[in-house]
């Protein structure tokens, strides 16, 4: 593992820190016509349990 050699300055450091970019996450709208919301890409809707055109919201089994 690399060790510095000299210690970094404050004004380095934070010169450094200040390129660390929050971004915000990529939304897609749902393909269900009756939903419309927005979820992250690659992943069911939260809101209908859709993935594409297809339904994966799973059924309660009863027992």
């Amino acid at each position: 593992m690399a060790v510095p050699k000299r210690r970094m300055s404050r004004s380095n450091t934070r010169s450094r820190r200040a390129q660390w970019k929050a971004t915000a996450p990529t939304l897609v709208i749902c393909e269900n016509p009756a939903c419309r919301q927005k979820h992250l890409p690659h992943t069911v809707c939260p809101n209908c349990g859709t993935y594409g055109t297809r339904a994966f919201r799973r059924q309660v089994l009863e027992s």
